[in-house]
């Protein structure tokens, strides 16, 4: 499936949040390199979106990766002032934009 053109946004028929980029502009959690950080845009899977709001992942919430494991997983990541460790997969259902 082409995303280049595609902006998604909360509603009831729909298991995705974003606020308003399409994802040719965004990248995943999983794929930011170390040091670099983001902004989160946009989550996908809803139970995985409810848990990772809880811990302070939030839109709009810039977040830095801070290591990965040799093989990629799991990663720690900094965000709204702690450190948090998520499996590969958790983080594949991230997007982020504004990559600093």
């Amino acid at each position: 499936m082409n995303y280049e053109n595609t902006v998604l946004y909360r509603c009831t028929s729909s298991r995705k949040f974003a606020i308003g980029r399409s994802k040719k502009q965004m990248i995943r959690l999983s794929e930011l390199p170390v040091g670099k950080s983001g902004v989160i845009s946009m989550f996908e899977k809803d139970a995985i979106h409810l848990k990772l709001m809880e811990m302070g992942c939030v839109p709009g919430e810039r977040v830095k990766m801070e290591k990965k494991a040799p093989l990629g997983d799991p990663i720690s990541i900094s965000v709204a002032g702690y450190q948090l460790s998520l499996r590969k997969t958790e983080a594949e259902n991230v997007w982020l934009d504004d990559i600093l």
